[in-house]
């Protein structure tokens, strides 16, 4: 039976493999991103925004999203990472910059989406929201306010089960700049980085799809890492 996915950030990495992995299983998908990614399938739906216009979003994709009949699964994939700088040494405006799209874009998605009829919505997190690693202070804020807003909305929209997950590293532009450009002397987290697994972004889509398999396992609202299950 074909469902109805929604995924943010859909034109690299791993909202790019999500959006191959979920066409082959002849779903239809709906992305939301900066750049179409070169797919040419009937299944898929594109809207061109960038999510970091954060006072945009509910004008531009309030119909695009509510015109959705009965979505399974939203992947909200979008965010960055921002530059790995020593807290001291970054300004306001750089924490500001990641927040927008790491967290109130995602505030403005969720709600919207609470007028729709959805299943499962999937923050995507990190280990990162946990751990306080040297230079990661724009993403680890911003990521651990994403887990805090999910277990907000975890209360409000009850209809609907709500994870924050961290689907661990993958080979991303992200990951290679840690690996290839960061001083791991300065930033000890690369070392640990580097010397761990480091999954294809198509592997981290199938785990992710056999997360919202077992999703009833998980109180929604929580923090899942798929490393720990």
């Amino acid at each position: 039976m074909s469902k109805n996915i929604l995924i943010t950030g859909c034109s690299s990495g791993l909202g790019l493999a999500l959006t191959k992995y979920y066409l082959e299983k002849n779903y239809k998908v709906y992305g939301i991103g900066r750049n179409k990614p070169d797919i040419s399938n009937e299944n898929f739906t594109f809207y061109s925004f960038d999510l970091s216009n954060t006072s945009l979003i509910k004008i531009q994709l309030d119909n695009f999203i509510t015109s959705i009949k009965d979505i399974d699964t939203v992947y909200l994939n979008a965010g960055m990472l921002g530059e790995i700088k020593e807290i001291g040494k970054l300004s306001i405006e750089e924490i500001r910059k990641v927040y927008e799209l790491n967290v109130y874009s995602n505030k403005e998605l969720l709600d919207i989406l609470a007028k729709t009829n959805t299943k499962n919505i999937i923050a995507l997190s990190s280990g990162a929201s946990k751990n306080g690693s040297k230079g990661w202070a724009s993403y680890s804020l911003s990521k651990a306010g994403l887990n805090m807003l999910v277990n907000l909305y975890s209360k409000e929209l009850v209809s609907t089960k709500i994870l924050s997950v961290a689907p661990g590293v993958i080979q991303t532009p992200m990951t290679d700049y840690i690996r290839h450009e960061i001083d791991d002397d300065i930033f000890t987290s690369a070392k640990v980085l580097k010397a761990g697994v480091i999954q294809q972004p198509s592997e981290a889509a199938k785990r992710l799809d056999d997360l919202v398999s077992r999703i009833d396992e998980f109180e929604s609202g929580s923090f899942v890492d798929v490393r720990q299950i």
